[in-house]
Order: C-alpha cells, then structure tokens, then sequence
C-alpha cells in the first residue's frame, strides 16, 4: 500500500512539475520542453507499474493498450535532447534525431504483437515468429540503451558550466542505474519470471527519487545557473555604468573622533577603494575579503577597516554590501532583467548566499528585494 501511494505521489507530481515546465514563464523554454517529456515518460512507466499492482489490467483488459507502450525507451532520448540542447552543441544535427525514437516505436510494436497476438488467439503456443519478434525488441533495446548513454555522456562534456554540468552527470547516472537494471531484468526474465513485478516496483521507487530530484532540486539550480550566466552576458555586454562614489552620503555618520578625522574621503587608498568598487566593480566576486582588498591596496587588513570605518561609519562587510545592494536595485530597475529571478541576481552582484542577500538588502534598503521589485514595477 506504501508503495503504491507513494508511485500516485511521483506520478502526480511528474505530471505536474512537466506541465510547469512547458507553461510556466519562469521556466518555459525549448531545452526545458524535453525535460518535461523525459517526466512525463517516467510517470506514464510508473502508471503502468501501478496498474499491474492493482491488477487493473485484470479487471480492464481494453487498458492493456497502455502497458505495451515503451515509454522507457523514451526517456533516454528526451534526456539525450535536453542536455544536448541545454549545452547547444554545434556538432549534433538536431533535425535529423527523429530516428532517436524509432526504437520505442518498434518495441512498442513488438510489445502490441506479443500482447493481444496471443492474447487473441493469433498464436496459442510459442511459435518461431513470436521468438523472432521477441529478440528483435531485445536485440534493439540491449544496443539502444547502452548507444544513447554513451551519446549523452559525449554531449555533457560540452557543458562549460561546472555546476551545470555536475547536475548533467547526476542525471546521467541515475539514468544508467535505472536503464541498466532494466536491461539486467530483460537478459534474466527466464530465470525470475515470479519475481520480475517485485524488481520492477524496486526500480519504480529509485524512479520517483529521480522524480523528486528533478522537480526540487535539478530544474530550480538549473534554471538559476541559466538565469545567472545570460545575467553575467548581460553586465559584461553593456559594461554596466558606475556607481556613485556618494552612495554613502546619505547614512547617518557617528560623531567623529580625534583619530577618525585624520582620515578623509580624500585618503588615497580610499579612493582606490572606491573606483575598485565603482569601476572595477570588485564586490561582484562573493569570495571578496577584508584580506584580499588590503592585497590589493597594499595596506594591512586593519587598515582597510579603520579608513571604511572613518569615512563611512559602518564596518568592511557592511561597505561592500551596500555595493551589491545598490548594483542590485540598479537591475531590478532595468527592464532587461525582469524575466529572471531575483536570486540569480543578487548572487551575480556578489552575494554569497540567498540568506545573505535577502538579510543584506532588507538592512540597508528596509524591504526585502521581492518587495522593492513589486514596488518598482
């Protein structure tokens, strides 16, 4: 009964999380069309588990139409198309991987002749015809399999984006796993013909794993590794302008003491500092320390503290932070940015984390980023 609820779950939210692939704004696209159908695929192979276990085949013979469909052979080829796609190879011939689907076609054709040939009375006992059928779909699916795998792994390689492409393999090994223990099934289904609905039901649940892996976390950081490579085209292509040196005018300044009136916006280093943020916009790398500035300046680390803190009134994290909020709200103005997350934007002005960047920009601006977005737009 668990399994069988928790098949309804990953079929449910398969169906769903395609159907938002291909509608959404936020996440429709032509590389994402062929996720959506590789989700679609496997929840239509957990249907037709799910109908075997509760016998609804039995009870509704006309139904046995869905269970001769290879939808298993489909999900390798979408897979193969949404990476190829994703990374835009230039070597794959995209018009001409229709033949990518013929195997399901002539298994699915197999699989129609052995089920209702026999079923009907076409063919009582084994004869030389249904064998030959037989080793046919096996001889296809045992060359298929392993031929797209290889393919797709070729393709991933293309990816130059390291995350993106660590996500691929991910993707890639869980297809192995569960193509590869499908074909070991098929070779030994004379030897475990009793126990062939128990390995497909165990296989099912490695299926919904890959369900949920997809629907939460593959096409979330995908989506915002795309959003934050086309963003970084974006600056990099318009040579964003600078930032005004006076974006500090505005705060609220202690009173100053004795050894802060010694250093004035007129320090050297401190205007090095300011075109290094202003110009150079060197608050865009989220690995940006106290230690590298003064590096970089020449100056110790304590230093670079004690001028931030004498002209400014706020400590290094704060300065760097308040560059990055206001490059932020500069995006968010900008109409160019408005289809991509607010997330992909805060880490590509150098924010480390979503915590931080939300934290950071509700200190200094007193909303949070969705907020000062909704009241923009």
């Amino acid at each position: 009964m668990f399994k069988l609820i928790l098949l309804s779950i990953a079929i449910f939210q398969g169906i769903i999380v395609g159907v938002i692939l291909l509608t959404s704004p936020f996440f429709k696209s032509k590389v994402n069309k062929f996720l959506a159908f590789a989700l679609f695929s496997i929840s239509f192979s957990l249907l037709k588990i799910s109908l075997d276990i509760t016998q609804i085949f039995e009870i509704y013979p006309f139904l046995r139409f869905i269970e001769v469909i290879d939808s298993e052979a489909l999900l390798p080829v979408f897979v193969f198309l949404f990476i190829a796609y994703q990374v835009n190879n230039a070597k794959l011939n995209f018009r001409k991987t229709f033949w990518l689907f013929i195997p399901a076609l002539i298994s699915t054709l197999g699989f129609g002749y052995l089920e209702f040939g026999l079923n009907n009375g076409v063919s009582e006992e084994i004869s030389l015809y249904n064998i030959v059928v037989a080793i046919s779909i096996l001889i296809v699916l045992l060359i298929f399999y392993p031929y797209i795998l290889y393919k797709t792994y070729k393709v991933l390689q293309f990816s130059k984006n390291k995350q993106e492409k660590k996500w691929f393999i991910y993707l890639w090994s869980f297809e192995i796993f569960i193509l590869g223990s499908l074909m070991l099934v098929v070779i030994l289904a004379p030897f475990i013909v009793n126990e062939i609905l128990n390995i497909l039901q165990i296989l099912a649940l490695f299926s919904t794993l890959l369900v949920h892996w997809i629907a939460y976390t593959g096409v979330y950081k995908l989506k915002l590794i795309n959003d934050r490579s086309k963003i970084r085209k974006l600056i990099n292509h318009t040579k964003t302008e600078s930032i005004s040196t006076n974006i500090f005018e505005s705060s609220e300044h202690p009173i100053e003491t004795k050894e802060q009136i010694l250093i004035s916006q007129d320090n050297n280093y401190y205007k090095k500092l300011e075109h290094l943020c202003s110009v150079q916009q060197i608050y865009r790398d989220s690995s940006l320390d106290r230690n590298s500035v003064a590096n970089i300046l020449g100056i110790s680390p304590s230093y670079v503290s004690q001028i931030i803190n004498s002209i400014t009134g706020e400590n290094f994290s704060t300065y760097i932070n308040r560059y990055r909020v206001e490059e932020v709200k500069r995006l968010i103005l900008n109409k160019e940015y408005e289809n991509y997350s607010l997330l992909a934007i805060g880490l590509e002005c150098g924010f480390s984390s979503k915590t931080t960047f939300h934290n950071s920009f509700k200190k200094i601006t007193g909303m949070t980023p969705n907020t000062y977005r909704k009241k923009h737009q």
